[in-house]
């Protein structure tokens, strides 16, 4: 896990070396360990080194090939790797190392872009090849790694976080209005190509890049997964679906503990999370005997409404592994917002982040690498929005009896969410004529669950997520690995009809099936979905009010077009009165305008 940057001057102009540099450093917290540059000509590459598999020098990059006429600088983590440089190998080629970096430049030399379909695992990297003078640049299938990229003065610059291109002169100097006013009023970002900084692009997941000396750049999409459009299924296939995907995720757990730095294992208590640790624990008692315990690292609150250490402990006690406890707090929040404000590089939807961030900066004391259970619902519908895509959907097909048993079961195991989220409703289309401006509407939960399965997957829901399961990671030098997102495993959840996932009120059916007996029955059951949350609207009304108040009443707050200050600030106030129901946007609006604040002074 890294840091990358680069420049590329198209009309063939030397790279701006002092620039590259500047971008270099801003990056230092995603590869503190080492640092390199090539600089030839028209090409500048730069590289933060995270040292994860093999540690030593032979590891640096850039890294080239053997005549030098490949140079790759690389982010993330290609967990297949010893099995590809075995194929390659027997193809004639010669290795230095034992880093996965020197598998993807041989890969390419042998396969082209096509290398990517060898590829098991979450990356974005450059490749310059100078015999050709072009740019080849590839992010992963799910877009678990980013990539981001402007293009001035025939300059294609890019790296890994938005803040590195702004070192460029006249990039991202304002932001993206369109993008901002989707985002404060349906919480919609890393939804597009788009960022929030007017000029600055993202590669979308699954796509690669060709750059050459004269000719603009152009996206190609080399990965796409195939969804199952059928609703009703024969039920005598859970069985046997359980146990394929059972094998699944244990080989996908057991290639993402693939390291030769210390590991961990973030735990919120949930299923997702749970099952990841528990994998983990099965597969050193297979592998390795005698090996120390594994470290869980949660968080829990003094709020009992939002704690999950009830949970944590079931699991933790179940599977006797080293516990580690974080205890965010609103006091701590206020002093370290710029701080995580910054290393996301654009707002955020939630307070939920910080729990994030707070786990990370303490497991980051003891390991370099971590599991999450990022992924799981996109995959296998664990929110409970999904079932009114499910029920819509059998309504239309004529399934009306299977529509009368999973509305039995959502009123059964979830009414008190459904009244939530009929007032939530309401609640949000009010406060979103607090917002002015360009209103793009949210396209979600529309088609049939798998379907709006995909919307998530690839749009609205889970490439934000992993936007922040980058950054709160890299702020302290942390590899996170999400082994439910390995391709394998996203395949065959999307191959699935409908009611593998959902079934008479139950979400992640065929998931809860296929872990029985490896999960406390407590956990394997639960579906009071909360994962890494915060008491955001008990902080919201009480710790964080006279901060809140304090940024309404401010000058900047008032001169933004964004929004009616004076009626966000009476909203606020409603809220805390307690006659208004609390929402996100409200936080949405605060964290906007300190995002303003930090970076458009």
């Amino acid at each position: 896990m890294c840091g990358i940057a680069g420049l590329f001057n198209i009309s063939g102009k030397p790279a701006d070396e002092k620039c590259l540099r500047s971008m270099s450093e801003v990056l230092t917290h995603r590869g503190p360990d080492d640092s390199g540059f090539f600089i030839e000509d028209e090409i500048g590459l730069a590289h933060r080194r995270l040292s994860i598999i093999d540690l030593s020098k032979e590891g640096r990059q850039p890294m080239t090939n053997e005549d030098d006429s490949l140079w790759l600088i690389f982010n993330g983590e290609i967990y297949n790797y010893p099995d590809i440089k075995t194929e390659l190998t027997s193809l004639g080629h010669i290795f230095k190392s034992e880093t996965d970096s020197e598998v993807i430049i041989h890969s390419y030399e042998e396969w082209g872009p096509d290398c990517l379909s060898k590829f098991n695992g979450m990356w974005a990297f450059a490749i310059w090849d100078g015999n050709k003078k072009e740019l080849f640049c590839a992010r992963d299938r799910l877009g678990i790694k980013p990539f981001y990229y402007a293009i001035k003065d025939d300059n294609f610059i890019f790296a890994s976080e938005i803040k590195a291109l702004r070192c460029y002169q006249g990039v991202g100097k304002e932001p993206n209005e369109k993008q901002l006013i989707n985002f404060l009023k349906w919480g919609l970002s890393d939804h597009t190509n788009e960022t929030m900084f007017d000029g600055i692009f993202q590669l979308p997941a699954g796509h690669y890049m060709q750059i050459r000396a004269g000719c603009q750049p152009e996206a190609f999409c080399y990965w796409h997964t195939e969804k199952s459009n059928e609703i009703i299924s024969d039920h005598k296939t859970d069985t046997e679906d359980s146990k394929q995907l059972l094998e699944l995720l244990k080989d996908s757990v057991k290639i993402h503990l693939r390291s030769d730095v210390p590991t961990g294992t973030c735990l919120s208590g949930g299923l997702d999370s749970s099952t990841i640790t528990a994998l983990i624990n099965r597969l050193l008692k297979e592998n390795c005997p005698g090996a120390p315990k594994q470290k869980t690292f949660s968080a829990v609150f003094e709020e009992k409404k939002f704690d999950e250490s009830e949970y944590v402990k079931i699991v933790t006690d179940f599977l006797k592994v080293d516990a580690y406890y974080t205890r965010p707090n609103p006091e701590d929040l206020w002093e370290d917002l710029g701080h995580l404000i910054y290393s996301n590089d654009e707002p955020f939807m939630q307070l939920t982040l910080y729990s994030q961030y707070c786990v990370m900066r303490d497991l980051s004391k003891q390991v370099k690498v971590v599991l999450d259970g990022q992924g799981a619902d996109e995959i296998f519908a664990g929110y409970l929005a999904y079932i009114y895509c499910h029920i819509s959907s059998l309504l239309h097909g004529k399934h009306f009896l299977t529509a009368a048993s999973e509305s039995l079961g959502v009123l059964r195991r979830h009414s008190g969410f459904l009244f939530y989220a009929v007032r939530q409703y309401f609640v949000r289309k009010q406060r979103r004529d607090l917002i002015k401006g360009f209103e793009e509407p949210l396209v979600r939960y529309q088609g049939n669950l798998n379907e709006s399965l995909m919307t998530d997957l690839t749009s609205t829901n889970l490439p934000y997520l992993l936007h922040w399961e980058d950054r709160v990671s890299m702020a302290f030098s942390v590899e996170a690995r999400v082994p439910f997102l390995d391709y394998r495993v996203v395949n065959f959840a999307n191959s699935l009809p409908a009611d593998k996932k959902i079934r008479k009120g139950v979400t992640k059916f065929i998931f809860r099936k296929s872990i029985k007996d490896l999960v406390p029955e407590s956990i394997r059951c639960r579906m009071d979905k909360k994962g890494f949350s915060t008491p955001e609207e008990v902080w919201m009304q009480g710790s964080l009010k006279d901060h809140i108040l304090e940024v309404l009443g401010s000058e900047s707050f008032s001169s933004r077009k964004y929004w009616d200050s004076k009626m966000v600030t009476a909203d606020y106030n409603d809220f805390i009165a307690g006659k208004k129901q609390y929402s996100s946007e409200i936080w949405r609006i605060v964290c906007t305008e300190l995002w303003l604040r930090i970076f458009f002074p």
